[in-house]
């Protein structure tokens, strides 16, 4: 029987034809290829060429890599206990081999050569960073370590796959474990109308009376937003923040190893004995060298700094909130579960309309739709569905052409949340743009995956989706790192799209894709109410721009508070000596001197932070308010153009940051790819403009 695993090649696997018994035949014959590739690459003679020494080698790592990270994503989108012990059966000997081919000296050696001769010369620039970006890489992967020090170093890099395999998987279960069922009909007071139904087909689907909500963000949210049931709403937060902790209801009902408090000082110990064996002080110092920041002190300035500039603004959004739920709600004391609650009611108050009343203009088809004209306007393509095989028969798939009708690249888009799928939302890598040894071209295509809220059948009738604004600028987000990799012209695998792009830079053309969800000429092209087909009113949007920065003060806090923890975690928290509620401790600490918000005793979010302890952004985290600086930035350009054109869907400043930003990928570092752009280097003025905290 073919192996679908085995059979794509170049080409796009068909998922539905993916089963876990797949994984391990499937695995184990890459592997081996690329050992194989590795062997004939060391071997080869003096004098070492690209297409002797990196080619096959890439060849062979990128058809494991590409296997693995189809495994990987079925593993984050449609998990089952099959699949996830298939995956888990096999994470050990794919990390062994990655960490064994950075650890392998004699390779480094061979690169070292090519770097230092004549032949180095005559690669194009791309080809040279790959060079250059595989020697820091050797180096950062312990190939000048002693053999003893490998063999350690080799059993660090697999405990951390595993260990934070099992963090993800322990987030997952908790949140898909929980379920509240409620058969009063009074305790839905408040909730918008798709919200009950959601809660009531839920109920149907797990066999139970009433109406059911779940941690899934779809299902939590709105009730912490609209709920004007309190003890709904506080019933539902205490089993959100204590997920995969020792708090959780899970926990005290035997499920004591989705608690997440000894996975993560188990991580911060190895990564902080991985650094020390490199010869860094600490894991923040290893995690910026191939980075834009040059220093740990810079970023713990950079947002220490941030933080100040945006305290005064969060305390008067904390004076507001703590005003108006005494005045106008009764509410004495707010308490954590009410925050969201007292927010929605202020907004309301304040600028007379409500997030459920945006959200009714918002249904999924018509934002695609205006999403696909603002990208086709300003980068001069042309997005059409496709027909490619998916995972789930909610996913759909693109295909992104130019106006001659060339394929550039293809997309996927899993949109809904639904049991078994991750949360949040992310892009990824599902093939890179690459030239092949016979000159074709070998397109780029990505995974876009969100959580929204799925349609709901009521009477036998299904309504399209709405999503949030907030929903919009989310898909906004994912598409802009999806046309970062899609939209590249790099023909180097390494390189190409989001390859090789600086972590603290790798978030620009994301961030900057969500300054178009607050223009008129956006939004009027991309909203129809979902009964009536009527566009968002102009009133309404002027509502939603005078309360654009509504309470970010307190949402800025709140992310500095986030990268601060993960930053300190990393940098100058004494893992080796820690006790278990140690790093609980040292999230509160910050968070007590830099937000205004107390944080609440019951909360364990560090226990769910998946992003630091399960999705790449170790001592990471920092990058997304370092990254907001370069995309503000960014942005600017296109509000200067409108000046004169009236428009900031501009075909020229779009081709112009194309070229110099989404072409190059990782080709040429981030700091000359913006300077190339803007003409000059970042300013911050633009991000504090756009936030209101200038």
């Amino acid at each position: 029987m073919t192996n679908p695993l085995l059979s794509f090649g170049h080409g796009l696997p068909v998922y539905d034809q993916i089963k876990p018994a797949h994984i391990k035949p499937a695995i184990q014959e890459l592997l081996s290829s690329a050992q194989k590739a590795v062997d004939i690459s060391v071997s080869i003679e003096t004098p070492e060429t690209w297409d002797a020494l990196v080619e096959p080698l890439e060849n062979a790592t990128e058809a494991l890599g590409r296997s693995w990270g189809v495994i990987s994503h079925l593993n984050s989108v449609a998990d089952t206990p099959e699949l996830r012990e298939a995956y888990g059966s096999m994470l050990p000997q794919v990390t062994a081999f990655w960490s064994s081919l950075g650890q392998n000296l004699d390779l480094y050696k061979k690169y070292k050569s090519l770097s230092e001769s004549n032949q180095f010369n005559q690669l194009s620039s791309a080809q040279k960073k790959v060079i250059q970006n595989s020697l820091r890489d050797f180096r950062l992967g312990g190939a000048e370590l002693t053999d003893a020090q490998k063999a350690r170093f080799s059993e660090i890099q697999e405990e951390q796959a595993k260990l934070s395999k099992e963090f993800s998987d322990h987030v997952l279960d908790a949140t898909d474990s929980f379920v509240h069922a409620i058969t009063n009909a009074k305790d839905l007071v408040g909730l918008p109308d798709d919200v009950i139904a959601a809660a009531k087909e839920t109920a149907t689907s797990k066999n139970l009376e009433g109406w059911a909500f779940t941690l899934h963000f779809p299902s939590y949210f709105p009730v912490m937003q609209f709920s004007e049931n309190r003890e709904l709403r506080k019933t539902l937060y205490q089993a959100y923040v204590t997920r995969a902790s020792e708090l959780s209801e899970q926990y005290s009902s035997g499920k004591k190893e989705w608690d997440n408090t000894n996975n993560m000082l188990a991580q911060l110990r190895l990564k902080n004995e991985e650094a020390k064996m490199l010869g860094f002080a600490n894991y923040a110092a290893l995690s910026i060298a191939p980075k834009m920041a040059k220093t740990v002190a810079e970023v713990d300035e950079f947002l220490e700094t941030f933080a100040k500039r945006a305290k005064s603004h969060g305390q008067k959004d904390w004076n507001d909130l703590q005003a108006f739920a005494k005045e106008s709600l009764g509410l004495s004391h707010i308490e954590p579960w009410d925050t969201a609650y007292v927010s929605e009611k202020l907004k309301q108050a304040r600028y007379a309309f409500s997030e459920n009343e945006v959200k009714q203009y918002f249904p999924l088809p018509k934002v695609l739709e205006g999403l696909f004209h603002v990208t086709e306007a300003i980068f001069g393509v042309v997005i059409s569905h496709d027909d490619l095989p998916t995972w789930h028969k909610d996913v759909q798939s693109f295909k992104v052409l130019n106006k001659k009708g060339d394929l550039l690249a293809n997309f996927y888009l899993d949109p809904y949340a639904r049991p078994g799928k991750r949360g949040g939302a992310w892009m990824d890598d599902a093939r890179g743009r690459r030239v092949l040894s016979d000159g074709s071209i070998q397109t780029p295509v990505a995974y876009l995956v969100c959580n929204f809220p799925s349609p709901v059948t009521v009477d036998g009738i299904t309504k399209q989706p709405t999503i949030t604004h907030d929903d919009v600028i989310t898909l906004f987000h994912e598409c802009g790192h999806g046309l970062h990799h899609m939209l590249t012209q790099v023909g180097v695998l390494g390189v190409s799209g989001i390859n090789g792009v600086e972590w603290d830079a790798v978030e620009l053309p994301s961030q900057f894709m969500e300054n178009f969800c607050w223009e008129w000429e956006v939004l009027e092209k991309m909203t129809a109410h979902v009964d009536t087909g009527a566009p968002l009113p102009k009133d309404l949007f002027q509502k939603m721009l005078a309360a654009k920065n509504f309470q970010n003060g307190l949402g800025t806090l709140r992310q500095i508070v986030f990268s601060l923890t993960d930053w300190r975690l990393h940098s100058s928290f004494n893992a080796d000596t820690a006790k278990s509620q140690d790093i609980l401790a040292l999230a509160k600490a910050i968070n007590d001197n830099i937000h205004v918000m107390p944080q609440s005793d019951i909360s364990r979010w560090p226990n769910t932070f998946n992003h630091i302890f399960a999705g790449g952004y170790s001592a990471g985290y920092y990058s997304y308010k370092w990254a907001e600086v370069l995309s503000a930035d960014a942005y600017a350009a296109f509000e200067e153009a409108a000046i004169t054109t009236g428009s900031v869907l501009d075909a020229a400043t779009g081709e112009h940051y194309r070229k110099e930003i989404l072409e190059v990928g990782g080709s040429r570092p981030a700091a000359e790819s913006f300077k190339a752009f803007r003409g000059r280097e970042p300013q911050i003025d633009a991000l504090l403009r756009h936030g209101g905290l200038a």
